[in-house]
């Protein structure tokens, strides 16, 4: 605890609850201002075109004269992707271990940034010390090393994130949770406790990644033709694994993906990945090895595991092409709008005779705790209060639940959407009120510029496609010089719709006549008039509403 009596605690998630990525925390003392992570989320399938969604960092910006510190709990993108957006609205160091820097680093890389922020490597020892407050550190377990829980010393006792994790026994090195030092943290006293619920639904244990290794083993040693494996870029745990069967067996390794390329070679070069020399081969060089030797993983660009997987499957990858003797492994649990793309994907690759092997085969086991995970984590830190973080709405309750298994209060315990603030102040705990909060979707270089009417125009497009009128007006006799001519694209056939198209045209023609004899010519009146006509009309005859776009040019 803090000898400075601290009067006010906020704590507001700006992303990471009600939904899988995105993870934002801000924590208040006083007048002192942290951000917990930065991170992405990929799009869900209704948000057509995006790339990425990152939180709304507007409450962060309208305060940013009190930021400290930015803190990351470890390098995936859900915790550190949208960290060069973030450096780009607000001043303030960042704090991460060793491998966690070096990642966010190459995230700054990809767009400008600011040339003099400050970097701070911390480890399970460190302590940095500010006004109000202390910050330490404690290792866990997660599918990447170096991952870190975060703990704010106040005078109310420890407010700790615990980042994402699971306790696997079998854990070793840069992987191995620091259980004495959480131990430590619930003898002294922790205030609020905020904790990884993203497998809050699943009972038991989280399988040993131990046995993982065994099935990988097993399947590189049966395996008669190449191996592929999709995952998430940023899975070391799971690329260990496969380097080290690649090297029991004899295989190179091949590595698909801009993104996945730069987390292996940060992880090469900062020693968190261990390569046989001569392992790693460029994926041109396939073809000059048997299929018996070769091995590839695979990622998308943005990191997620299944565009490239997509890609090959449907013959437009450059480099490789699917073939009936490939064995592919699904390492990856697929994100909320993945499944639909990840089961026709591998609908396809059965399609082209290759064995796929997922999770149930037991070639991928999830990087955070499960139920009994998660109480152990609870009854380490017998918390006052409880905040669950990272995970959909029904997991936020599924943990809840969890923690009143283990006794606690359910008045302690506080589900926070996006926004909330959840404040002790006056020696009492509530939910005061809401700061904005929400999705900022990235569109190529656009940032935010892409709302809700970009994606119903976009989603409307994709469902019943385009309908174009041209036509060209004579102002001055209020007549048609030229048209009306129709273009329709993804709603019917011109060619096979000559009377649709026609009558469309003469519908267009009565309306401009009508205008004609009126004292006012507008064109925002009749182009309104040809929509709301035209929408009508289209329905009638197809049960179908395309996007109407009339184009009035003057003779």
């Amino acid at each position: 605890m803090t000898k400075t009596k601290n009067e006010n605690i906020k704590v507001t998630p700006l992303g990471g609850v009600g939904e899988i990525g995105k993870a934002m925390y801000v924590v208040e003392i006083d007048d002192e201002m942290f951000i917990v992570d930065s991170g992405l989320m990929f799009p869900e399938g209704e948000m057509l075109g995006i790339d990425i969604v990152i939180p709304d960092m507007t409450y962060i910006t309208e305060n940013k004269d009190r930021l400290k510190g930015i803190f990351l709990t470890h390098g995936h993108e859900d915790a550190i992707g949208s960290i060069a957006y973030l450096l780009n609205k607000v001043q303030a160091p960042v704090y991460g271990s060793k491998l966690t820097i070096a990642l966010a680093k190459e995230h700054l890389k990809a767009m400008p940034a600011p040339w003099n922020i400050k970097f701070y490597e911390v480890s399970n020892r460190s302590r940095m010390n500010f006004a109000g407050t202390y910050v330490t550190f404690f290792n866990t377990t997660h599918s990447i090393p170096d991952s870190l829980g975060i703990v704010f010393h106040t005078s109310e006792g420890a407010i700790v994130h615990t980042g994402e994790f699971k306790f696997d026994q079998s854990a070793k090195g840069k992987y191995r949770p620091d259980m004495s030092k959480m131990a430590a943290l619930g003898d002294e006293g922790v205030f609020i406790l905020m904790s990884d619920s993203t497998e809050a639904e699943r009972p038991g244990h989280t399988t040993p990644e131990s046995v993982i290794a065994e099935q990988l083993s097993t399947t590189f040693h049966k395996a008669q033709g190449r191996i592929l494996i999709a995952l998430y870029a940023s899975n070391f745990i799971r690329m260990q694994q496969v380097l080290d069967r690649a090297a029991e067996t004899g295989r190179k390794v091949a590595v698909i993906g801009k993104s996945l390329e730069m987390y292996f070679h940060v992880g090469l070069k900062l020693g968190y990945l261990e390569v046989k020399e001569d392992t790693v081969i460029p994926v041109k060089e396939i073809g000059n090895y048997d299929d018996s030797e070769v091995a590839i993983i695979v990622t998308g660009n943005q990191g997620e595991p299944l565009h490239a997987l997509e890609r090959i499957v449907k013959r437009q990858h450059k480099d490789i092409r699917i073939k009936d003797t490939d064995t592919v492994l699904i390492t990856f649990t697929p994100s909320a709008g993945m499944e639909v793309g990840m089961y026709n994907t591998m609908n396809e690759l059965a399609k082209a005779g290759a064995d796929v092997l997922t999770a149930i085969r037991k070639v991928h086991v999830s990087g955070h705790g499960s139920q009994e995970d998660l109480k152990l984590m609870l009854n380490l830190m017998r918390p006052k209060f409880f905040i669950p973080v990272q995970g959909e709405y029904r997991m936020l309750i599924a943990h809840s639940k969890l923690a009143q298994q283990t006794g606690m209060p359910k008045s302690r315990i506080f589900i926070a959407d996006k926004g909330d603030i959840v404040e002790y102040k006056n020696g009492k705990m509530r939910m005061s009120g809401r700061v904005q909060a929400g999705n900022v979707l990235i569109d190529g270089i656009g940032v935010g510029d892409v709302g809700n009417i970009v994606l119903r125009d976009r989603k409307l497009l994709s469902e019943d496609g385009i309908f174009i009128v041209v036509i060209t007006l004579n102002r001055k006799k209020k007549t048609i010089a030229a048209g009306p001519e129709i273009l329709s694209r993804g709603f019917v056939y011109v060619r096979d719709s000559g009377e649709l198209i026609e009558d469309a045209g003469e519908l267009v023609k009565k309306i401009v006549g009508k205008y004609s004899n009126k004292d006012s010519f507008e064109w925002t009146s009749i182009k309104q008039e040809i929509r709301d006509t035209l929408n009508s009309y289209l329905y009638q005859k197809t049960k179908r509403r395309p996007m109407i776009i009339p184009i009035i040019m003057e003779y």
